[in-house]
This record gives C-alpha cells, structure tokens and sequence, in this order.
C-alpha cells in the first residue's frame, strides 16, 4: 500500500511538473521580452511607468486587436471582474473574434496599397481585401500566404491577390522596390540608379529582382458586378534592359539584358527555351497560358523559404513596430547593416521563434500583447511619443477606419442600424460593411494612413471633414442612439453620465469629472436639453 501510494505521489508531481513546463514554455516569448526590454533600463537611465489601468489596457488591446473600441456593457464587464487572468481571457477572446480577422485585413490593405493607389481600378480592391480576411480568419502562416499572393494565380475578384500586381503593370522596378521593402525590410530604391553607398546591393542587385517581374503582363477577364476580373500573365521569353549608372545614361541606349539574380545570393538558374518556341499573345477575356518557365514563382518561392535571411526577420520587426509603436529596427522596411537594431538579442529571438512556430502569426501576436512591455502605460516620463527603449506605452492616432469604427461604436450607431441592415440587399449589406457610413467620403478627406508607429498628422482635409463631414449622422438624436438615450432617459443622472464615459471613453468618470457635468447638465433636470 505504501509503494502505491509513492507511486500516485511521483505521478502526480510528475504530471504537475510538465504542466508547469509546458506553462513556462509556452510563456518563453513574452518573459523573454519583457527581461530585454528591462534590462535595457538601467543602462540608459530610464524609469519605465507602471502597468496600464484596467480602462487603458481595454481601450488599447481593443482598437490594435479588433481596430475599435468595447461597447459600454463590454467595458463595464471586464472593469467590474476582479478575476486575476481577465486580461489573458480577454485577448484568446479578441484574437477568436471576427473582427480581428477584418482589422488585421485592414491593416495589410494599406501596407500592400497604401490608401489611394493610382490608376487601373486599383481603388476597387473588395476581392483581395476578402482575401486577407480569410487568411487571418483560418490563420494561415504568414509564408505560406504571402507565397500565394505573390504567385497571385487567379483573378482580382473571385481570388484576390493578383490585384496586388495589378497596381505595378509595366512597371517591374517598381514592384521589386514595393516587394522587397514589404517583405524583406530591404530598401532597393537607391540602387536603382547607383549602387548603394553605405549598403552591400549595387545597381546590378536591384536590377537582377526586378528582373524576376519583368515578363509580368496584366490582362482582364471579364467582369463581374461592375469590377474588372484582373490576372497576371506571364511571358516565357524577355529581360530587362540596364543601361548603367544613370549619370551615364545616354539618349537611345539599348543597354545590357539583366538576368534574375536573388538579393545577395545566387543567379536563377532558367532551363533554355526551344528553338521554336513562339510567345503566345496574351488576350483580354482568355485564360493566359502558363510560361515554360516561372521566375515570378521562384521569386514566390525563394522570398517566402525558411533559409531567407531576411523574410522572418522583417515579419517578426514589422508585427513588433505595429504593436510596440516603433520597429526594434526602424524604419521597419529599412533593415540594414548600417541601421542597427535596438535590442539584437530580442530581435534574433522573435525571428526564430515565429520561424519555429511556422509563422503563426496569431501566436505571435498572443505574446507580444500578453508581454508586460506591451501592458505599459503610456503615461510616462517623457513627451517622446514613441519610446526607443519602452519603458513606456506608445501613444499613437488612429487610422481612418479605427476612427469611423470607434465612432459608431461610441455613439451606438451600430444598434441604430441594425433593423436597417435586415432590411437591406445582399448587396447592399457586402457594400455597406465594406464602406460603412460615408466611408468613401471619409478616406478621401480623412485618409491619410497610420502605419502604426506614430507618423500620422491631421491636416487641412482631416479640419474640414471634422467641421464639414457626415458626423452629425453619428451622433443625431435618431431613436437608440446614445445622444437620444441620454436626453430621454429617466436614469439618475450619474448613470448617465457613468454610460457617456464608458461609451466613450472606455472608463469610468472620476468625481470631479461627475461634478463638473452635473453642474452643466442641470442636477435636478432628467431630461435636460443641454445633453
């Protein structure tokens, strides 16, 4: 009996014993985070602020996880539970949520477009923005997906990523410029006409990636409610021309052909084409044919491969730069030998742990938010919005989407539109959720886009939408909305006045801030007008 009993003790401090393995290691990131960043502390002589309230870690983890803002009755619920992990159930919530999947498609939106690209119905994009909404509903690796949209097989609407092609048609220097500082955090832009002075590409380098993309040609298949079905063809036969530094440019040189050379690597190796082969001739409404050979699928191929010495590097710093604020190297798209890391010991880490993870990007994110780093306030020391070494929270402005979003989460225009919504079309409902109330309006005046890292300032266009756009449709006093639920309601008036600051404001008000709107609102007058 006694043996047994030894036994049953060993087992269950064994089994407890890999309980607590699996916890630290699954743990492993986010402690190794935050010792980093700490450790960094000292040496610079820097006091790091204290852990965000409650309200300040809800409003932020809401508007970079889901791009905006808890309800009033999410915000009371999660401020009035005392449990010691409700922020760790908060964030497998948010990450579970729709609207993450929506946000983070967002936000790869404007980094594959930017707001307004120019030309070839660029700003009809609903087919690959569809795309990368699925692609972080179904978690796909972040390798695997972005290899797909850079072979960008199908067409712009029923597929989606051959649109992201269709932004550069005939122009291969260009979309080699955009592809390596997307996804490499390599920028070629200076050796286009010289080779670099500082880095180790030369002109030759630059030309031989573009070279991958010079025998890309855009043709269209048809349409499809109103939307041009976009595909990329691809020639068997071609190379682009370099014709030297271009203080040696002379009028009429032909120049040299460029083969496709991988960035600081080997020359593609191409199998010869046949001595009778004929180019086909790409039409509009057919199905191009496939190249005897693909370089822009080598391309794919070799970007995306887990012996790239950049491709897991510039994932791991861009994700860190859109949750932290800036890049452990920064500029994110700008990762040099001469632009040296922050924290290289962090970076190297993160690197090999999404590596190791199989580019989860929905693990990933996990860690970094669920770090203390990340949960620092953002009332610190300084009036540096982006800290270097974070020992504060960033502070950072809204994209245009967060804002229209936040707003009708705010005003409660959400409730107010749902019968509206049942009453719609099927397409009515797929144009609205693509651009919610006047959204088209509110890009065009109000568009500028936040990168994440705190490089967005208002302007004359963002005065004149405030002054002059649809916002009164936000806040009018329609029946449900929050404007009208705070004139008519027969609540006390501190209740009131409890429901404004967590709509809102995503907190609760504190006793002056409650003295000073009684005072203004009339303490005695339930319905008062002032509201």
């Amino acid at each position: 009996m006694q043996r047994l009993k030894l036994k049953l003790l060993f087992a269950a401090v064994t089994l407890l014993l890999c309980r607590q393995t699996a916890t630290l290691a699954q743990d492993a990131l986010r402690v190794f985070i935050d010792a980093q960043v700490e450790s960094a502390w000292p040496r610079e002589k820097l006091t790091p602020a204290p852990l965000t309230t409650d309200a300040e870690f809800l409003r932020r983890v809401y508007l970079d996880l889901l791009g905006t803002i808890p309800t009033h009755e999410q915000a009371a619920k999660f401020l009035d539970d005392a449990s010691a992990d409700k922020r760790t159930r908060l964030i497998d919530e948010l990450l579970a949520d729709p609207r993450y999947a929506r946000h983070q498609a967002e936000v790869w939106d404007l980094v594959l477009f930017g707001r307004h690209p120019p030309g070839h119905e660029t700003d009809r994009r609903e087919g690959i923005v569809r795309w990368l909404e699925k692609q972080f509903q179904e978690n796909k690796p972040y390798d695997q997906w972005v290899k797909v949209l850079l072979k960008a097989e199908g067409n712009s609407v029923d597929d989606g990523p051959p649109m992201y092609f269709n932004q550069y048609r005939n122009q291969p220097e260009d979309a080699s410029e955009a592809i390596s500082q997307t996804f490499l955090g390599v920028q070629l832009q200076c050796a286009r006409c010289h080779d670099h002075p500082f880095e180790a590409w030369t002109q030759l380098d630059f030309y031989g990636m573009a070279a991958f993309l010079s025998r890309l040609q855009i043709v269209s298949a048809g349409k499809q409610e109103n939307l041009t079905k976009y595909m990329v063809a691809e020639k068997s036969t071609g190379d682009i021309l370099f014709t030297g530094p271009a203080k040696e440019a002379t009028a009429g040189k032909k120049g040299e052909p460029v083969k496709p050379k991988f960035l600081l690597g080997e020359s593609l190796t191409e199998p010869a084409v046949p001595t009778d082969f004929k180019e086909p001739k790409f039409e509009d409404n057919k199905v191009p044919e496939k190249p005897l050979f693909s370089r822009k699928d080598q391309l794919a191929d070799w970007i995306t491969s887990g012996d790239n010495r950049f491709f897991a590097r510039a994932i791991a710093n861009r994700l860190w730069a859109q949750y932290m604020g800036r890049g452990l190297v920064h500029p994110v798209d700008n990762m040099s030998e001469s632009n040296k890391p922050t924290h290289p010991e962090l970076l190297d880490k993160l690197t090999s742990e999404l590596k190791a993870h199989n580019f989860d990007l929905k693990w990933f994110v996990k860690e970094l938010v669920s770090s203390r780093t990340y949960q620092l306030s953002s009332r610190g020391l300084s009036d540096e919005p982006l800290p270097i070494f974070h020992e504060f929270g960033r502070v950072r402005p809204l994209a245009a989407e967060e804002l229209m979003d936040a707003w009708r989460t705010a005003t409660w225009y959400e409730a107010v539109e749902a019968e509206r919504k049942d009453k719609s079309s099927d397409k009515e409902r797929s144009k609205n959720r693509f651009h919610p109330i006047h959204k088209e309006y509110m890009m065009q005046f109000f568009g500028t886009p936040s990168s994440g890292t705190g490089d967005f300032q208002g302007g004359l266009h963002e005065h004149l939408f405030l002054n002059n756009g649809p916002l009164l449709q936000l806040v009018d006093r329609q029946k449900g909305s929050l404007s009208d639920w705070l004139a008519t309601s027969t609540d006390p008036l501190e209740s009131r006045i409890q429901r404004l600051y967590l709509s809102t404001l995503t907190r609760r008000p504190t006793p002056e801030e409650v003295d000073k709107i009684k005072a203004f609102a009339g303490e005695g007058d339930s319905k008062n007008t002032r509201w």
